[in-house]
């Protein structure tokens, strides 16, 4: 299993910059900016980020950061 910082590392990589996977309107601004993935409607961004698991590889990365003790 990869650590959270080897995660973290791989979403900047993504991004060319860095974000901080913990805080919901990064990580939805990031996705719509970066990939043009605008996330459903859901109670929870971690809800929506599941919807949405296939869209794209750094989706993955970023529901199993946030899910991380």
């Amino acid at each position: 299993m990869a650590s959270k910082e080897f995660i973290h590392q791989r979403i900047c990589a993504y991004a060319g910059k860095d974000i901080d996977p913990a805080i919901d309107t990064q990580v939805s601004e990031f996705l719509r900016n970066q990939f043009n993935i605008h996330l459903p409607q859901r109670r929870s961004i971690n809800e929506s980020l599941e919807a949405s698991i296939s869209d794209h590889e750094i989706i993955s990365l970023l529901l199993q950061y946030r899910t991380m003790v």
